[in-house]
């Protein structure tokens, strides 16, 4: 029971600790002058990725690479199976084409560049680096292409920035509460997977990804009910792609990470979720409550796998 409810607390102060890193973070962008498409693609997908990043850095750190790596790809089943399913239930999501043009194929190169790394099931300090360098060249060519589409330059936040002495301060409060809590998480899920004799492959896979989740699940449900679908979907796409290049890639150069018991069967899991995206945006060029349903019953059933192998 103790370490479920640390894990409880470990969860509550990511969250928290996300929501005040992107709120602090996107002000600050906004007082210097960044665009809100900008934002949204860079400052708030690494703010909903932060919880990811902490614990992934921390297990890698702490010797526990099954934990960093199954946290990636878990997050990134989690974030097409259960919270693209949960929001297309919700409500019909039209979907713009530059996801489909642009985002998408991104994160189709990046999901198999790391299965291409991961095949001798490691991730080496050198292929970090190469990772952590696709995100830059990732921020650059949104910034590009937001410069190329004078729409993307135009808006104001629905929400009025905080003063910059404000901002830096949620910035701070935010990254103090995501380390605290990333400790409080790793530690106790390492403890309840050798309670209930699991891996710490399964526990990262499964408990610690959907936990860390939690941002973008937030995210996604409230912007498919206020019907933004290009948020919804485009923060899940987004968030992939940084779960891969700034996650794994920035774990991989603290630390080489080994992938222990997480098999070639996860990896191809996640690498088809994010290839099923492509139809599924295409048909019709909206993702229907039907297929919604379906993410979400098959995310349903790798779970239900994970814990009876």
């Amino acid at each position: 029971m103790n370490e479920i409810l640390s894990l409880l607390i470990g969860i509550a102060l990511l969250y928290l600790g996300g929501d005040a890193l992107v709120r602090g973070a996107a002000s600050l962008a906004y007082r210097l002058g960044m665009s809100p498409l900008v934002v949204g693609l860079t400052v708030v997908a690494f703010g909903t990725s932060a919880p990811e990043l902490v614990v992934s850095v921390s297990s890698a750190i702490e010797g526990q690479g099954d934990i960093a790596v199954g946290n990636v790809i878990g997050s990134n089943i989690c974030n097409v199976g259960l919270i693209l399913g949960v929001a297309a239930l919700l409500t019909p999501m039209p979907i713009q084409s530059k996801i489909v043009k642009i985002d998408l194929p991104i994160l189709l190169f990046v999901s198999g560049l790391a299965a291409y790394f991961l095949f001798d099931l490691t991730i080496t300090r050198s292929e970090g680096i190469v990772l952590a360098l696709g995100l830059l060249l990732f921020i650059a060519l949104t910034f590009y292409f937001a410069k190329g589409d004078p729409k993307a330059l135009e808006g104001e936040p629905s929400v009025a920035p905080l003063a910059i002495s404000k901002s830096l301060l949620f910035i701070g409060i935010g990254l103090t509460l995501l380390i605290f809590g990333g400790d409080i998480f790793v530690e106790a899920a390492v403890k309840i997977a050798l309670t209930l004799g699991v891996s710490n492959a399964v526990i990262g896979l499964t408990v610690v990804a959907i936990g860390t989740s939690l941002p973008e699940l937030a995210t996604s449900i409230i912007a498919a009910l206020k019907r933004e679908s290009d948020i919804a979907v485009g923060n899940v796409v987004g968030s992939n792609i940084f779960n891969i290049l700034c996650v794994l890639g920035l774990s991989a150069t603290v630390s080489p990470l080994s992938m222990g018991s997480i098999t070639w069967f996860d990896i191809t899991v996640m690498s088809l979720f994010s290839l099923a995206l492509l139809p599924l945006c295409r048909s019709g060029w909206i993702l229907s409550r039907k297929e919604g349903a379906g993410l979400l019953l098959v995310f349903m059933g790798y779970l239900f796998w994970q814990f009876l192998k």
